[in-house]
């Protein structure tokens, strides 16, 4: 298993600060730097090539299976009959870029699996980066025939205290972003505030999909009563895959996309952006947060 983490040597430069002596140099020296590491890795079903995105390495059982069930290639756990990452001896795959950056999937015999199969066959190839969104979607109506979950149906409260302690509770988690400051993460927490899971990644779809594998292989799929936590923006893919994993609200520290808002409000999910320092806005389904004063406030 690849580390998630890489070291560079850098030059580091210090400019004067304001106000100091004009021919003062720059200060310029050598360091090591902890760098967050970015690496391919394949995923295979019955040694057929479906997708190669680029990752931090870990959790990639976690991604693989979100993924899979993020773009509709399954749609439940008992689909998928064994999820594994190739050693290089036992796969009979050739070209390795790297031991343990390629999972290999067996699906469930029966009819699903001839389905899957079928819609396999001229499914393209493709590859995702870390910066990738919707990864072959031409329509954003096409996230619907996948979606299971009514969320309207979903009646969580959740007081604007708990939304507001979760940015430092998924901060605190993060354990690779402590020593880079260079991944996204998603954690998901209960209407409470109870951190259940959290996933980190140099992709914020990569770092989505993990806790989506993470509840789908733990049997926890719909996330109903749960709340999906993102470090960055908010965007379409991230409301996409909340929706489909049945999340009743997602919040984010920093702005949505106007494309986000709209499908959160078809879709019924409350969307929180600017989520920092016990400030928020609510952009959609606000009737699920409480605000605990009575006052309105603008």
């Amino acid at each position: 298993m690849s580390d998630r983490t890489a070291r560079r040597r850098v030059t580091r430069i210090r400019l004067p600060q304001d106000g100091a002596v004009e021919h003062q140099s720059p200060l310029v020296g050598e360091r090591a730097d902890l760098l967050a590491a970015e690496e391919p890795l394949g995923i295979r079903i019955a040694g057929q090539a479906v997708n190669l995105t680029m990752r931090t390495p870990g959790d990639d059982l976690d991604l693989a299976a979100g993924f899979l069930f993020t773009e509709g290639i399954v749609t439940s756990a008992d689909q998928i009959a064994e999820i594994k990452l190739c050693d290089g001896t036992t796969c009979g795959h050739a070209g390795h870029d790297g031991l343990g950056n390629i999972v290999d999937i067996r699906l469930a015999d029966g009819p699903a699996a001839g389905r899957l199969a079928a819609e396999l066959a001229p499914r393209r190839n493709f590859m995702t980066t870390s910066a990738c969104g919707v990864c072959g979607k031409a329509e954003a109506a096409a996230i619907f025939s996948a979606n299971q979950w009514n969320l309207r149906e979903d009646q969580t409260s959740i007081q604007a205290t708990w939304l507001a302690a979760m940015p430092d509770r998924l901060r605190d988690a993060q354990r690779v972003f402590a020593s880079t400051g260079g991944l996204h993460a998603a954690g998901a927490f209960s209407a409470r505030g109870e951190l259940l899971c959290v996933r980190e990644d140099v992709g914020r779809h990569n770092a989505v999909d993990k806790v989506v594998g993470w509840a789908l292989r733990a049997g926890r799929l719909p996330l109903r009563g749960c709340v999906l936590m993102v470090s960055g923006r908010a965007s379409f893919e991230l409301v996409q895959k909340a929706v489909l994993a049945g999340f009743p609200a997602l919040a984010a520290v920093s702005a949505p996309s106007s494309l986000a808002a709209d499908l959160a409000e078809q879709a019924g999910l409350t969307l929180v952006g600017f989520l920092r320092g016990g400030s928020m806005n609510v952009y959609t389904a606000a009737e699920r947060v409480r605000a605990e004063s009575s006052a309105a406030t603008r």
